[in-house]
């Protein structure tokens, strides 16, 4: 066998580069805008998770979960700890439950739901500071949003769930970080997360439920790889980009060169928090059929026609252009057209309307949509994601609400809901006491105190 040595001019395998240049990431790196944006990041998923905690995929997640570990790690909601990685993937489904998780339009994924719980559950595991908590959140976004903006686009997103691309590659980094791996190993836990890139979007199409599992499972393998790499794995350096690797077989190779992490600004301020409680491309033309509504002087029987104009990806997306019969929340959840018409009968964009499944008269408004793709729309993809909803209604009057970027909620909104859930959840004084935990997590010199708050009955 002849040995292959690599010359002193080759680059770095990137996995190499991305682990060295994540490691190098600390808290002293960080402005205050961004630190905000990981409390805030983490407020939403927090309060997800506590508001689906008796939906059905919750229920099911913890009854998949090996609970009774003497030293594991909090599931938000039970008393009783389980392991680290049956943790972040108990946690991660029930973040995602209400399909309102935090939002990253460049890669057309939902990196919350993975990075979060997999960093709780390991804070739990080791001694680590809050500050370094921090670090290691700006670096699971930052290496989730550069490797995603770089594999995916709406062609592959219409086969390949972009969570379960990006997730594990996302947690594992700031995993490493955390847990304070050093480069080789860093480099194996990106690599072997590689290896458990996973999901497919066929679920959009039937409105199955595997779509919140695959939440789970990225987080669970993204902490099983961090820990092959602790035990000494190794793994491919060039699983990403290698001939055999995943930039290949998404046929994505020419685009691995170009990934380099904190190249402008950290990919977490290009993170939005959804106001509404659906798919990503249904936000901004539900909102703006909630504007309409607000707007006032017509009821849904005047409504002859209705045309809602969006981007390509949003068209193209799996489930997104459906018109029904809907027999799963899920395929509500997805579709644009249901949103609209049922925000158009029930009177505001909540939950509330995924009630409206089979009702006649959302039924009848999706018979009288129109989906349009708009090239204005498409071009400002992914920097702006807008949409139009038009109502021509019998007597003659054209009603419309064009908004060219979706409306995210704000801080104060996520602190809002938050704070409402876990009061729900735990009561008043509890809910107060996560919330200043979160806020003073910098000074915290064991980040595991905050998970250690949600480990607690609910209405205990």
């Amino acid at each position: 066998m002849v040995a292959v040595v690599a010359r002193s001019e080759d680059p770095a395998p990137l996995a190499r580069s991305l682990a060295e240049r994540a490691l190098a990431c600390t808290y002293a790196d960080l402005d205050a805008a961004t630190v905000a944006k990981v409390k805030t990041c983490l407020r939403d998923f927090i309060g997800c998770a506590c508001e689906t905690f008796d939906l059905p995929w919750a229920r099911q997640a913890r009854a998949a979960v090996g609970f009774g570990a003497a030293e594991g790690a909090s599931v938000i909601g039970c008393a009783v700890a389980a392991t680290p990685g049956d943790a972040a993937f108990a946690n991660a489904v029930m973040g995602h439950g209400l399909v309102r998780e935090d939002m990253h339009a460049g890669s057309i994924s939902h990196l919350g739901i993975v990075v979060l719980p997999a960093l709780l559950a390991q804070a739990e595991t080791q001694p680590v500071s809050g500050a370094d908590f921090i670090a290691a959140t700006v670096v699971g976004y930052e290496a989730g949003g550069r490797l995603g903006r770089a594999l995916l686009d709406k062609d592959v997103a219409r086969i390949h769930r972009p969570t379960g691309i990006t997730g594990p590659l996302a947690a594992a980094l700031a995993g490493a970080h955390l847990r304070g791996l050093a480069p080789d190993a860093a480099t194996s836990a990106l690599a072997l997360a590689a290896n458990a890139c996973a999901g497919f979007n066929q679920w959009a199409h039937t409105g199955g439920s595997e779509m919140f599992f695959q939440a789970g499972l990225a987080a669970r393998n993204a902490v099983t790889a961090v820990d092959l790499a602790v035990a000494g794995a190794f793994a491919s350096p060039d699983a990403l980009e290698g001939e055999a690797g995943l930039f290949v077989a998404l046929r994505r190779r020419e685009r691995a060169q170009g990934v380099r992490l904190f190249d402008g600004p950290p990919e977490i301020l290009a993170v939005y928090h959804k106001p509404v409680p659906a798919c990503n491309f249904a936000q901004t033309a539900t909102v703006a059929a909630a504007d309409l509504v607000a707007q006032g002087g017509f009821t849904p029987a005047d409504i002859a026609a209705i045309e809602v104009r969006v981007p390509l990806a949003g068209a193209r997306y799996p489930g997104c252009d459906a018109r029904g019969p809907f027999e799963h929340v899920l395929q509500g959840k997805m579709s644009i057209q249901f949103n609209v018409a049922a925000t158009l009968v029930s009177g505001s964009a909540g939950e509330h309307k995924f009630a409206l499944l089979d009702d006649a008269a959302v039924r009848g408004l999706i018979a009288r949509t129109t989906l349009t793709v708009d090239d204005a729309l498409t071009a400002a993809y992914p920097g702006a994601q807008g949409a139009e909803v038009a109502l021509t209604l019998h007597d003659g009057r054209a009603l419309r609400r064009r908004l060219d970027d979706v409306r995210f909620a704000s801080a104060d909104e996520v602190r809002a809901r938050f704070l409402a859930a876990l009061t729900t959840a735990f009561g008043a004084e509890h809910a107060a006491a996560v919330d200043a935990a979160i806020e003073s997590l910098d000074s915290f010199a064991d980040a595991g105190a905050l998970p250690r708050l949600l480990r607690r009955a609910r209405g205990a």
